[in-house]
């Protein structure tokens, strides 16, 4: 998983962590919860032959620092956004979001259409209430308390949760998941996103709701794509995008579970690509 080296810029006093490589159109690279821009790292290579990629541990997450005020949906998208200001990257970018990146993503288009000149959506959070009994728990605070202590079993138990290919699970993503959940803020922060998406019942409506009728009006292109076999949130979803999203182009990944961009590297980075020059993707 090598790849360029990591860059620290100070946004409004704080600092984060991004990698930036390669020159001509930007990307921006968006993981989920709990994770870092390590999930990026086959695709910000592939990319960065011809564009200029941007990978970003979003606010509170990996070697950015957490946020003064609560950890919800639309301060990461903020955050985000001061980011890309810090280095330069005023828009339109393509941003491609895993999970919650998605989310941030697409909240970020809305928040502000101009910094963005497409959307690729990667497992995405908002697209249904169904998502893994692992991070329902997490909305209960005693059980969160417990879940959220740094274990090796509890990180191996969620890397093998991450992908239908085991042999992704690998002592880097292993050490690279437990050195994430043994910093001093990262309890807090997933308890404080968690709580501000969802219930233990699951994602919460209103908030979804609201985002994907604003994603629906915008002039932007979107893909949506989905791993069969994503035991995070379920490939069912991938239907409801095609309802609330109509024009939004889609694929299904066989096989593959909730990091299509790692199980799947080559191929994805063909999608993306194609999707990006105008090539069709499946429907």
């Amino acid at each position: 998983m090598s790849g360029p080296a990591d860059t620290i810029v100070t946004v409004r006093g704080r600092v984060a962590r991004c990698r930036v490589a390669g020159d001509g159109p930007p990307v921006v690279l968006l993981h989920g919860i709990g994770r870092t821009l390590a999930d990026f790292a086959e695709l910000h290579g592939r990319l960065a032959r011809d564009h200029r990629v941007i990978s970003l541990d979003l606010a509170g997450h990996g070697g950015s620092a957490p946020l003064d005020e609560p950890h919800t949906l639309p301060a990461l998208a903020r955050a985000a956004a001061d980011c890309l200001d810090a280095l330069g990257v005023p828009g339109p970018a393509h941003l491609v979001g895993n999970s919650l990146g998605g989310a941030v993503a697409m909240r970020l288009a809305v928040d502000d259409p101009a910094r963005v000149a497409s959307l690729v959506l990667v497992a995405s959070a908002g697209f249904g209430r169904e998502v893994t009994i692992g991070l329902r728990l997490l909305a209960v605070r005693p059980l969160a308390r417990l879940l959220l202590r740094p274990s090796r079993a509890v990180a191996r138990r969620t890397e093998r949760a991450l992908f239908h290919d085991r042999r992704h699970v690998t002592a880097a993503r292993l050490a690279e998941a437990l050195a994430v959940a043994r910093r001093p803020h990262a309890a807090r922060v997933m308890r404080e996103l968690v709580a501000s998406l969802g219930t233990v019942r699951g994602v919460a409506a209103p908030w979804r709701q609201e985002l994907l009728d604003a994603v629906a009006r915008l002039d932007l292109p979107v893909l949506v794509v989905w791993g069969d076999r994503d035991l995070i949130l379920p490939a069912v979803h991938l239907d409801a995008a095609r309802a609330r999203l109509p024009r939004a182009r889609t694929h299904l990944f066989a096989d593959t579970g909730h990091l299509p961009q790692i199980e799947r590297a080559e191929e994805f980075h063909r999608l993306v690509t194609g999707f990006w020059a105008g090539r069709p993707a499946d429907h």
